[in-house]
C-alpha cells in the first residue's frame, strides 16, 4: 500500500504539470500512467500555446527550452480563396504573443523535471479503479507487473484523457455531457522540412488547410478530409499536392515537401462533461472536455484546469480554505465554454461542410468579410484567441 496527498491519474502533460506544480508547493503526489513513458513521449499533439500557458510554464521553471526552441507569433494568418487575407493580431489588440512549441517537447520537459525531483511516476499501470470518491478517504487500485496495488490519498486528479476512468466514475444521474461531432476530420502530416514562417489557416472550396510548425526543421500540416477516409489512400505525394491547392500560389510555392515521419487522421468533435468534480475526484484536461483543434485550445485548456486545481489544493493545505476546491468546476467550465464557443465558431467559419446550403455558404462568407472590416470584431477575436486570463 502507498499513501500520498494527491493521486494523479494520467501521465500526459496535464498530470505531469499538476504533479510538478504541487511539488513546488510542497504537496506530494503519485502519478499513474496506463502507457509506457516511451509511448507517452511519442504522442503527436498540438503545438500552439496561449500567452497564459507560456507565462505559467516560465513561472514554474519550465521555460528555458521553450524560450530557446519555441517560435513566438504575433497571431495567426487566414488566407481565403478569392478574398483578401486576414491576420488575427493578438499583439495589436492584447499586447500578448502566441508561441509554437510542440506538446511532445513540453511532455519531455515535464518528465525531465519530475525525474530530477525524484517524483513517483508509475507507468504501465493496468486496471486502474477509483474507490470511495465521496468519502474523506478515497483510494486507487491498479495492477502492476501482475500484482494489485493500492494508493490511499486525500484527493484524486483524473487527468486521464477522453477514454479514461475518471469521468466514467461519475454516476450517470450526476454527469451531464454535451457533444458536437463534425462531419469531417483532419489529415495531418509531419515532415522534417523547414516550415512556413507563420501559422496559417487556409479556406478553400476543397476544404480547410493549416500550416503549423514545431521547430525550424519540423513542419506540421493538415487538410480537411472525409472523416471515414482511409489513410492508405493518402500517399505523401497526394497529400502535398492537395495541400498546395488549398493555399494561394505565393504561399504554396514556399512549402518545402519531403517524406512524412508521421501521418494520421483525427476526427473533430466538441465535448464537455459537467461537473468537473465528484466528491474528492477532480477532472482536468481531455477527461472533461475536447475541442476541435481549429482554435488551438486543447492543451491550453488542460493547463488552465491544472492551474486552478493546483491553486485549490495549495489553499486547502496551506490555509484550510476550500473555496477554490468548491468553486473549481464552475470556474474551470467558464473558461472551457468560452474556448468551446471560439473553436466551434472558427471550425464553422473555415471548413466546408458536406451538406452546406448556398444560403449557409453566403452567411459564412459574410462572417469573414465582417471580420476583415470590423475593428471591434477583430479585437474580440484576438482577445479570445490569445486566451482569456485566469480567474482570481
Amino acid at each position: 500500500m502507498k499513501k500520498t496527498r494527491i493521486a494523479i491519474i494520467g501521465g500526459g502533460p496535464a498530470g505531469l504539470l499538476l504533479s510538478h506544480i504541487l511539488d513546488l508547493k510542497g504537496i506530494d503526489s503519485i502519478v499513474l500512467e496506463r502507457q509506457s513513458k516511451d509511448y507517452v513521449l511519442k504522442r503527436i499533439r498540438a503545438g500552439v500555446l496561449e500567452y497564459g500557458t507560456i507565462k505559467l510554464l516560465r513561472d514554474m521553471g519550465l521555460g528555458e527550452r521553450m524560450d530557446r526552441e519555441g517560435h513566438l507569433h504575433d497571431g495567426t494568418h487566414i488566407v481565403w480563396q478569392g478574398r483578401d487575407p486576414f491576420f488575427i493580431d493578438t499583439v495589436k489588440y492584447t499586447g500578448k504573443p502566441m508561441m509554437a512549441y510542440g506538446q511532445t517537447a513540453i511532455t519531455e520537459d515535464l518528465y525531465a523535471a519530475r525525474e530530477k525531483a525524484g517524483a513517483e511516476i508509475i507507468d504501465e499501470a493496468a486496471d486502474v479503479k477509483l474507490h470511495d470518491l465521496t468519502s474523506d478517504k478515497p483510494y486507487v487500485t491498479y495492477v502492476k507487473d501482475g500484482r494489485q496495488e493500492r494508493i490511499d490519498c486525500d484527493f484524486i486528479a483524473a487527468c486521464d484523457g477522453f477514454h479514461g476512468i475518471g469521468r466514467q466514475s461519475i454516476p450517470a444521474d450526476i454527469l451531464k455531457t454535451y457533444e458536437q461531432v463534425y462531419p469531417f476530420g483532419w489529415l495531418g502530416i509531419m515532415s522534417e522540412t523547414p516550415p512556413l514562417p507563420d501559422i496559417i489557416y487556409a479556406q478553400h472550396d476543397n476544404g480547410f488547410a493549416l500550416a503549423s510548425q514545431r521547430n525550424p526543421m519540423l513542419s506540421r500540416y493538415y487538410i480537411q478530409c472525409d472523416v471515414n477516409a482511409d489513410l492508405n489512400d493518402w500517399s505523401d505525394e497526394r497529400f502535398w499536392e492537395e495541400l498546395k491547392i488549398r493555399f494561394p500560389e505565393e504561399l504554396s510555392s514556399q512549402i518545402v515537401t519531403g517524406p512524412s515521419i508521421e501521418k494520421s487522421i483525427a476526427p473533430l468533435r466538441s465535448f464537455v462533461a459537467e461537473p468537473m468534480r465528484y466528491g474528492r475526484m477532480f477532472l482536468a484536461g481531455d477527461a472533461a472536455h475536447i475541442v476541435p483543434p481549429t482554435g488551438a485550445k486543447g492543451l491550453n485548456l488542460a493547463v488552465s484546469d491544472v492551474y486552478y486545481l493546483a491553486r485549490a489544493f495549495e489553499t486547502h493545505y496551506a490555509k484550510g480554505d476550500d473555496a477554490y476546491l468548491d468553486g473549481y468546476s464552475a470556474m474551470a467550465l467558464r473558461r472551457v465554454w468560452s474556448a468551446e464557443r471560439l473553436s466551434w465558431w472558427l471550425t464553422k467559419l473555415l471548413h466546408v461542410f458536406p451538406q452546406e446550403t448556398p444560403f449557409e455558404k453566403k452567411v459564412r462568407i459574410n462572417d469573414y468579410d465582417h471580420l476583415c472590416v470590423s475593428e471591434r470584431a477583430q479585437a474580440a477575436l484576438a482577445e479570445q484567441y490569445i486566451g482569456l486570463p485566469f480567474e482570481d
